[in-house]
């Protein structure tokens, strides 16, 4: 199929919209590809200007340092009317299970 000479003539006349309607959409690209790179960035300042909250102790925190073996704990309960509970088995500082260690598989 051949082009005519007036559908020439038409999409010469269009030519300078269609390029335009390009560079826009290059533009348009290129500003939206900026404004996340501000707004991340921005994102970015505001997390290392910001004072986080520290977070709560957790069960492991109290346990370090703990020589006195949990006795303020226990006095602590005592005062506050709770039944003390019986520690468990303690050698030496560490507590061991009574189930764990004492049994040998010789299985094979």
């Amino acid at each position: 199929m051949a082009i005519s000479p007036i559908d020439l003539q038409t999409l010469f006349t269009q030519v300078d919209k269609v390029g335009k309607q390009e560079s826009a959409q290059k533009e348009g690209m290129a500003l939206q590809q900026a404004l996340q790179q501000a707004q991340s960035q921005k994102l970015t300042e505001e997390k290392i200007n910001s004072v986080n909250e520290a977070q709560g102790e957790g069960e492991g925190a109290e346990g370090v340092g703990d020589r006195d073996g949990g006795r303020q704990e226990r006095e602590a309960r005592k005062k506050a009317g709770e039944k003390e509970e019986e520690p468990e088995e303690k050698t030496g500082g560490f507590i061991r299970d009574p189930d764990l260690g004492r049994n040998i598989d010789v299985s094979l």
